[in-house]
């Protein structure tokens, strides 16, 4: 399958008919998907005035994403998603006002930690559901294949704009306004997307009978995926603390998170390029070769004396983002198993935010006890050992065999 698309594939796709307004909900609904777990961070830091609680509280939340994204999926690929979204939509909304009451009454960490990790569970996953719906509404290959890259580098520049928002909203009056502002864009958005026509036509997949117990994940292929998007999740985890830990220590503390939202200058534009012609060709050895770059470039991070130069370096560094999140995407139609795009695509979010929860604890830890260069470095050797592991296993990215049905889930 050729994974190169043009502009004229991509204007195909998103004309789609039927497209439009969940194309609208999604954009809004996903907006935030970076912003809430880092304006949590933001906001309990202020309170608590500790990174390291503060990292534990954000890193509770991503683990609780990467719970709620493969259980999401498979609910969605199972029953379509009108129904699992709309009920993840009300608890997430119960939850994020049970942490906010918790942070403004100084609750203990445990507590604090435990409850963002419900909001985690309960994010609605209209990430998973907008792209298994390109699927069902596309049915040229090169326009699907653009469709699916329209997904990444939108990911991406939310992924990037979120923390600069984030960064910008804790210093409004009240901390908490970004984490709530995020949360009402999700919940809004959400709900538009479930109840869109073309969404609400996606009804339960046939009864197939027993499936594998592990879903998306039966495919060796898969795994691999997942291990190459936990390597992306961890490195970035690292950055997503260090960045704003060098900024306070600055004494410029508001540009945090404006500085990791330098990333999406270089990282949308170099994804749209990488799209067009993407390298390495084989995806067995794009895995590893993207994931090993942005490691290095990352590692470079500790070079910058100055906030000027840290912006600098990590243009260059934002450049490997989106090609790396389009790859994971492009990957999905390969090693999936058939019938599980939304579980699948779940999966490599879950791998990504439990990377993105360890690199976000431990770097919360370095930041403190040896500063912010220790854990750019700390990054990039995390990066390199995983995109090691991963060409290690590059012959299983392939077309999987068709599963075995062994377990009814």
């Amino acid at each position: 399958m050729s994974q190169s698309v043009s502009l004229a594939d991509y204007r195909a796709a998103l004309t789609t008919p039927g497209s439009r307004r969940p194309l609208i909900a999604s954009l809004l609904a996903r907006l935030p998907i970076a912003m809430i777990g880092l304006s949590a961070l933001l906001y309990v830091q202020r309170e608590t005035g500790s990174f390291a609680a503060a990292g534990l509280v954000s890193a509770g939340s991503l683990v609780g994403v990467a719970v709620g994204s493969v259980v999401q999926g498979r609910l969605i690929d199972r029953f379509g998603p009108t129904r699992p979204l709309l009920v993840t939509i009300t608890l997430f909304a119960l939850a994020m006002v049970a942490l906010t009451l918790a942070i403004e009454a100084h609750a203990a960490t445990p507590l604090l930690v435990l409850l963002s990790g419900g909001i985690g569970i309960t994010e609605p996953m209209v990430g998973s559901a907008s792209r298994a719906l390109w699927g069902r509404l596309v049915a040229a290959e090169q326009a699907r294949n653009a469709a699916y890259s329209y997904e990444a580098i939108s990911m991406e520049v939310f992924f990037i704009l979120g923390p600069g928002l984030a960064g910008l909203l804790v210093a409004a009056p009240w901390p908490g306004t970004g984490m709530i502002a995020g949360a009402l864009c999700m919940i809004i958005g959400g709900t538009l997307f479930a109840l869109s026509p073309a969404v609400r036509a996606w009804g339960p997949a046939p009864a197939t009978g027993r499936r594998p117990l592990l879903g998306a994940l039966a495919g060796p292929g898969m795994r691999t995926l997942a291990l190459a998007a936990l390597g992306f999740g961890v490195v970035i985890g690292f950055v997503e603390v260090a960045v704003p830990a060098a900024a306070t220590e600055a004494g410029q503390p508001a540009l945090g998170g404006v500085l990791l939202s330098v990333w999406s200058v270089s990282s949308v534009a170099f994804g749209i390029a990488f799209s067009l012609r993407p390298w390495p060709r084989p995806m067995s050895l794009r895995l590893p070769v993207l994931l090993a770059a942005f490691a290095l470039l990352v590692a470079l991070l500790a070079m910058p004396s100055s906030l000027w130069g840290l912006a600098l370096a990590m243009l260059a560094a934002g450049a490997m983002i989106t090609p790396q999140s389009a790859t994971h995407s492009a990957a999905i139609e390969l090693v999936a198993p058939e019938g599980t795009a939304a579980e699948a695509f779940g999966w490599v979010l879950t791998a990504v935010t439990l990377g993105l929860a360890f690199g976000q604890s431990v770097s919360g830890y370095l930041v403190e006890h040896s500063g912010p260069s220790a854990s750019f470095l700390a990054a990039g050797a995390a990066g390199l050992v995983i995109a090691a592991l991963v060409w290690l296993l590059r012959s299983t990215v392939r077309k999987p065999a068709p599963a075995r049905e062994e377990v009814l889930v």
